[in-house]
């Protein structure tokens, strides 16, 4: 099964190259996704001296995986955060992600990038046709919360296509996340500023603040960490643990769809279901395009993703008979315990954004706004609200609890994981299978041309034992969620190191 999104499928970004001896700058930003390259660009545009550092292809692991909404609109529902929160804050929290998509058109308009932007109305709505008094009432607070906070929202007993109640949120947006995020990553090399991909970050040192990448050191006088899911950097162990804790990764699928013109309305549609499912409709010339998604769950948590994507398709045809599938992909969804980003100061001189929960386009895109003001020493009023260090807010303890309940079982779990077998041969091409190879357990996989690779099944991180993913031909961790590559390269933390060779490679 081709896993490659729709957004890497239709964008072409730029290489560069290779970076040559030392370099100093102002700001070294670790990871090119959304708000590593949007940090990266805004900081140049500010006239700073800037490295930006990918370890795989820019555009990140995550950034392109994504269905690309553009929406204030939250994952916690706005009546959620008025409890969890107060009134001021979770309108600001909304705000955020307003200020991020007028971001987003300011840079479209200074670049002048063609990458299908569109204003479109946006939909939050019931699963069911006949929904109970109390999902009524809580469309119908969510839509008046909304209203009061200064954003066009109404509630609809029937929205269109789907024909359930739900609430139409004007002045969200669509576009494609691969052309944006490919347009502006051309505009920062030069005058001082470089770029650096497939390379890892082997050191962080803090006297004086440097970044060692191969042999080379990148100078700086501060350090973004904008891996998703973040980076140790010079933080103590004990602060990088804790954080983790507080991170629940989930692992989200969609599937892109050629569908026939006029059927339905361009918009975005997301329900109220746990977990809840998501369509995005693209009007182009000569057809239209969905995008479909939803069956979250614990990264590495699920048995067979391949039976995920049928699900999905099977929903989707039902929706839209017509539809014709030609893309599948999965994302990761990095969900905090009481919904809100980590934005912040996370050592001297290092700031860290992770835990978007479903809103990465626009928290991201905030994040850079906010890490440039931090660099400039200038007052943000989201500051406190969004703070790593954060105390617990009403309701996150208990999510907490929650999130976390399940891991040591699952450490002991996975020690206890069963093989798939005990001989190389029941190997078959471009597949992975969890081995005993000489009493100890190997992940073992064997490429398309059949060359074999043997790594240790122990996630760097913590120490659980990965599983193989099918459907999309990675090592899987179900403790945190990291994602390595068939042959064991991190694809996306928590861990930073790749799983270690068994043996030699052999054929």
């Amino acid at each position: 099964m081709d896993t490659t999104s729709y957004w890497a499928a239709t964008a072409s970004f730029p290489r560069f190259p290779a970076i040559k001896g030392d370099h100093n700058v102002d700001i070294a930003i670790i990871g090119a996704g959304i708000t590593g390259i949007t940090a990266a660009y805004l900081f140049k545009q500010r006239g700073y001296k800037v490295a930006l550092i990918e370890r795989g292809n820019f555009g990140g692991f995550d950034s392109l995986n994504t269905t690309g909404h553009l929406t204030y609109v939250t994952d916690t529902r706005l009546h959620q955060l008025v409890k969890n929160f107060g009134r001021d804050q979770a309108r600001r929290t909304w705000e955020a992600g307003a200020a991020a998509i007028n971001q987003i058109t300011a840079n479209i308009q200074q670049e002048n990038i063609s990458c299908e932007f569109h204003w479109i109305p946006g939909y939050l709505h019931s699963p069911s046709k006949r929904p109970d008094a109390k999902e009524i009432n809580a469309l119908t607070k969510d839509a008046q919360l909304a209203s009061e906070f200064g954003f066009s929202a109404e509630y609809q007993t029937k929205i269109p296509n789907f024909n359930t109640p739900g609430v139409q949120f004007s002045n969200v947006a669509k576009f494609h996340v691969g052309k944006y995020l490919q347009s502006l990553v051309r505009a920062i090399p030069g005058k001082g500023s470089v770029v650096i991909e497939n390379k890892e970050v082997t050191t962080i040192e803090k006297e004086p603040l440097k970044i060692l990448v191969d042999e080379y050191s990148i100078n700086c006088r501060f350090i973004l960490l904008a891996t998703h899911n973040p980076h140790s950097g010079n933080a103590t162990a004990l602060s990088s643990a804790l954080l983790q804790t507080k991170l629940s990764l989930y692992s989200s699928y969609a599937v892109g769809a050629r569908i026939p013109q006029g059927i339905w309305p361009e918009a975005s549609f997301w329900d109220t279901d746990e977990p809840y499912h998501y369509l995005r409709i693209d009007q182009h010339r000569g057809f239209d395009y969905a995008i479909y998604g939803g069956e979250d769950h614990k990264t590495g948590q699920a048995k067979n993703i391949t039976a995920i994507y049928q699900r999905i398709e099977k929903k989707l045809l039902h929706l839209i008979p017509k539809a014709k599938v030609d893309h599948r992909w999965s994302g990761q969804v990095i969900e905090t315990t009481d919904g809100l980003p980590y934005i912040g100061h996370f050592g001297e001189n290092q700031y860290v954004a992770t835990g978007f929960s479903g809103n990465g386009m626009t928290f991201g895109t905030f994040a850079a706004i906010m890490a440039l003001d931090a660099f400039e020493k200038r007052e943000n009023a989201w500051v406190k609200l969004f703070d790593p260090h954060r105390k617990k807010i009403r309701g996150s303890a208990l999510n907490y609890l929650k999130e976390n309940k399940d891991l040591p079982l699952l450490l002991i779990q996975s020690r206890l994981k069963s093989v798939d077998g005990k001989s190389l041969r029941t190997l078959s091409a471009n597949q992975g299978k969890l081995l005993k190879i000489k009493g100890r357990k190997v992940a073992a996989y064997r490429d398309p041309k059949g060359k074999l690779t043997l790594c240790s099944p122990v996630c760097t991180h913590l120490k659980c034992i990965v599983a193989w993913n099918d459907a999309e031909k990675t090592w899987d961790c179900p403790c945190h969620g990291s994602r390595f590559a068939p042959t064991g390269e991190v694809l996306s933390g928590p861990a930073e190191k790749p799983l270690q060779p068994f043996i030699k490679n052999e054929s």
